[in-house]
């Protein structure tokens, strides 16, 4: 029995040495702001499209990631090291899958009405990270997102318009989510250790 305890102990002891080795690591990879800084700032996101109000949404989003990932701290601009900038380039709606009014499942619409039954929307958006101290960019990357949500639909006999206040709902949940999903990839390739 002895000799079996002395075996697994020496096995114990050798496998620990083997992972404490310099070149080992368990787990993922550090990661960091390029140039190792620790405190950011996340100004307000540019906005160059007419959809008024979204820049707020992918700021919160981009300060939410780092506030979870504790890589950096973020502070206020004139205390920070680095500066994350965004900018929304551009927002796309498209609208797709058209039905055209005449058949039996439109019989409240004229014929030859045409409704889009759904809506993409394709954005765009730039961030950079810019060091404080001499407005050096440090990183900068382009990100693209696409979603499609259902058109408001016409259902009730003697309605000729959809409810304006479902699409703008619909399409601000929608965008916010995207905001969501864009700033996490921002997040993750800020941070990657190359």
């Amino acid at each position: 029995m002895d000799a079996i305890f002395k075996g697994l102990l020496i096995l114990t002891v050798s496998f620990s040495v083997l992972l404490s080795g310099c070149a080992y690591r368990m787990g993922a990879a550090s990661r960091s702001i390029p140039g190792g800084y620790k405190q950011i700032s996340v100004p307000v996101f540019k906005n160059r499209t007419q959809e008024t109000g979204i820049e707020v949404g992918f700021t919160n989003a981009l300060i939410l990631e780092f506030q979870r990932s504790r890589i950096a701290r973020i502070v206020d601009n004139s205390l920070s090291e680095v500066a994350v900038i965004g900018q929304i380039d551009s927002i796309q709606y498209i609208p797709g899958a058209k039905r055209v009014a005449g058949d039996q499942s439109s019989g409240y619409l004229p014929n030859g009405t045409v409704i889009a039954t759904e809506y993409r929307i394709l954005l765009t958006v730039t961030v950079k990270v810019v060091r404080q101290a001499d407005g050096t960019e440090l990183w900068s990357g382009s990100f693209g997102g696409e979603r499609t949500y259902a058109a408001p639909q016409v259902t009730l006999a003697g309605v000729n318009s959809v409810n304006p206040l479902y699409n703008l709902s619909a399409r601000r949940q929608n965008i916010d989510i995207m905001a969501n999903d864009i700033m996490a990839e921002a997040h993750d390739r800020i941070t990657e250790n190359f």
